[in-house]
């Protein structure tokens, strides 16, 4: 439950100071413009709206139009928006502006008592009533969060409100609500359906164990019948916990996930240390997987050495459950999660052409790893992460890395460009897990894509709607593609008339294969079917032009250039002295709709 670092955001050289001291009071890092900060950055709007989409608390010395202007285009969900506050350049005012209830205002006041201010809060609860009821504090959870706006208006128009439950005593963030017996706030472990509010302690773990390919509804109903024996609330869980040998376990994977809980692993050593606590240790389970209890000791690992059992192991044909309870609040997990792979296509390198998907995964990533050049471009949200860089040519070495280090419960951003699935290493690390050499570990951990623009989508949007009509993507290297199955493809694709995208054109030493694949369409083609040459798209140093296809030679590409061949029906008009390229696909011409036909 460790929040993101915040970012202060420092815009000029004599905010500096202030900026140190709001980072050293909340523990942050300083974000500039010019040395020397923690994080470097130079776009600021694009700096602001990638810190934002990553969930990272933003912490503005600035006014409040700057922040608010650069965000309006992303705000959607307020459940997922990160905190975001304002301080004035003197450090008077202090001023939460989104997540109030997510975080904001707690930052607000801890900042404040800093400079030996107060915060400037907004949002009702904390104002009138000192507290935010939809903003537990660590270590508590509503069981019905979408009462607590309700609630708060009922109490903020003088009703008042009774704590009930076993818990009730120990919850001192609700003792300044005013009392009374209109609202009925229940604090508690046990499930209750009665009360206005539920709240509870976080205070136990779930362990559990199955065979392999245990039926997901069998794991499922066991743990529901060991919650209700128990008589504790799912609320009250803070994770699912098992041998790590069960990391890519479907049952116990959708178990967290139905639950809303975090997967947390345990190697064998670490649960044969919790045998003596054990009430049902098994030498058969030794025998087969390293120690004497997968459930009762996850459950007791997870919950720590104060912890008692509960529930004692539970089994089912295929699995095992164990539920361990400990006297204080959980607000940190043991044990490792599992370890994650995202294959991230960042797109031909722009901020603004990366996906709001790939920007959080990338900043939730524990390590990334790729070709440096592709890293670099991610510019300030690279900063503070660490890298392991790969050279052109080592791509089986990179994803093999990827995987392994995430078979040691790490997240590993795997980044790529353009799109991860296209000419990159989407394919390679499935491949990998397929057929490759890895590691047990390597093989159970989760794998993730998120899509990309590829080169081919970038040149088609800045040159016009080449693609608009059926298209294809070619690869001209030969280093791991057998050349006869280029030149067949080439045939291929020449002859139906495709619309034709050519990755990796060239190279040092492979020059001839873009010659003949110009021989090639030219017999299949006008000698006037435009073709696209689209270099370093996204980049200060971009260019696109259009040429005949008659006109293009081998000297005028290289490996940053993306080739688009357009189809014989492709066409050129020119927009205010631009030449844009597209491909008609006959709507202009369509009177009478066909009942299969598309509008996309």
């Amino acid at each position: 439950m460790a929040d993101r670092l915040p970012a202060i955001l420092c815009l000029t050289d004599g905010a500096l100071h202030l900026a140190r001291r709001i980072a050293e009071a909340v523990g942050g890092e300083v974000h500039a413009r010019t040395n020397p900060p923690d994080v470097l950055f130079s776009d600021t709007g694009s700096h602001i709206a990638d810190l934002f989409l990553a969930r990272t608390p933003i912490i503005g010395i600035c006014a409040a139009g700057i922040l608010i202007r650069t965000l309006a285009p992303h705000l959607t969900n307020k459940r997922e928006e990160s905190p975001v506050l304002a301080v004035s350049h003197d450090g008077a005012s202090v001023v939460p502006l989104l997540g109030g209830h997510r975080g904001a205002n707690r930052l607000a006041t801890r900042i404040a008592e800093a400079l030996d201010t107060r915060p400037s809060l907004t949002t009702g609860g904390e104002t009138e009533l000192g507290v935010a009821l939809d903003d537990p504090p660590p270590g508590w959870r509503l069981a019905n969060p979408d009462a607590a706006k309700p609630v708060m208006a009922r109490l903020l128009s003088g009703a008042g409100a009774q704590l009930t439950g076993e818990a009730a005593s120990e919850a001192g963030w609700l003792r300044g609500l005013p009392a009374g017996d209109e609202i009925s706030i229940a604090v508690t472990v046990k499930p209750d359906s009665q009360a206005d509010l539920v709240v509870h302690p976080i205070q136990a773990m779930i362990g559990v164990g199955s065979a392999r390919h245990c039926p997901a509804d069998e794991l499922a109903n066991l743990v529901r019948a060991a919650l209700a024996s128990a008589d504790i609330a799912p609320g009250a869980i803070a994770a699912i916990n098992t041998i790590d040998l069960k990391a890519d376990e479907a049952a116990i994977l959708q178990l967290s996930q139905d639950l809303d809980l975090p997967l947390r692993l345990f190697s064998p050593t670490e649960l044969e240390a919790e045998t003596p606590r054990l009430a049902n240790p098994s030498d058969v389970v030794f025998s087969e997987v390293g120690c004497h209890g997968v459930a009762e000791g996850a459950a007791l690992a997870a919950a720590g050495p104060d912890a008692a059992l509960i529930v004692e192991k539970q089994k089912s044909a295929n699995a095992t459950v164990a539920i361990a309870r400990t006297p204080e609040l959980i607000t940190t997990l043991r044990g490792r999660k599992r370890g994650r792979v995202s294959l991230i296509g960042i797109g031909p390198g722009r901020a603004d052409w990366r996906t709001p998907e790939a920007t959080r995964l990338i900043a939730a990533a524990d390590e990334l790893v790729g070709y440096g050049f592709y890293i670099d471009l991610l510019g300030p949200l690279a900063a503070k992460k660490h890298r392991r860089n790969f050279a052109l040519g080592e791509e089986a070495d990179r994803c093999r890395y990827a995987l392994e280090r995430a078979g040691e419960g790490l997240d590993v951003a795997l980044i790529c460009s353009g799109d991860a699935g296209i000419y990159a290493m989407g394919a390679l690390v499935y491949e990998l897990l397929d057929t490759g050499d890895l590691s047990d570990a390597a093989r159970r951990v989760e794998v993730m894509t998120t899509p990309g623009v590829s080169a081919m989508q970038a040149a088609a949007a800045r040159i016009g709607a080449p693609l608009g009509h059926d298209f294809c993507a070619i690869s001209l290297s030969d280093l791991l593609t057998p050349r006869g199955d280029i030149l067949k493809r080439l045939a291929a694709a020449a002859e139906g008339d495709f619309v034709i995208a050519f990755y990796n054109p060239v190279s040092k030493r492979r020059r001839d294969l873009f010659q003949r694949a110009l021989e090639t369409l030219g017999e299949h083609r006008p000698p006037d079917t435009p073709v696209v040459l689209a270099r370093s798209l996204g980049r200060p140093d971009e260019t696109l032009t259009v040429h005949a296809l008659a006109d293009v030679t081998v000297d005028q590409v290289d490996m940053m250039t993306t080739v688009v061949v357009g189809s014989s029906q492709s066409r050129t008009v020119s927009l205010a002295g631009r030449t844009h390229m597209y491909t008609p696909r006959g709507y202009a011409n369509k009177t009478d709709p066909d009942a299969n036909g598309s509008t996309q």
